[in-house]
């Protein structure tokens, strides 16, 4: 996504030193792929998807009450 690709921008140059251009190469040669590849395949088996979001409580509160009531099972 352009939020993941941007991400990874800000990280590797400011934080690793790399340039734009390695940067870029590094996303489009293998984390692009390897997404495709691993990730996308296996979002149909996945009972719920959290966007990676600090601001999705909605979503933080279905897992904590999917986890609250199997705690209450046990």
């Amino acid at each position: 996504t352009d939020e993941r690709l941007i991400r990874r921008l800000k990280r590797d140059v400011n934080e690793r030193g790399w340039n734009l251009d390695e940067t870029l190469e590094k996303y489009q040669s293998v984390i692009k792929p390897m997404h495709e590849q691993f990730i996308e395949p296996t979002k149909e088996y996945a009972d719920i998807i959290i966007p990676n979001n600090k601001y999705n409580t909605v979503a933080v509160e279905i897992v904590k009450s999917i986890i609250n009531e199997k705690i209450m099972q046990s």
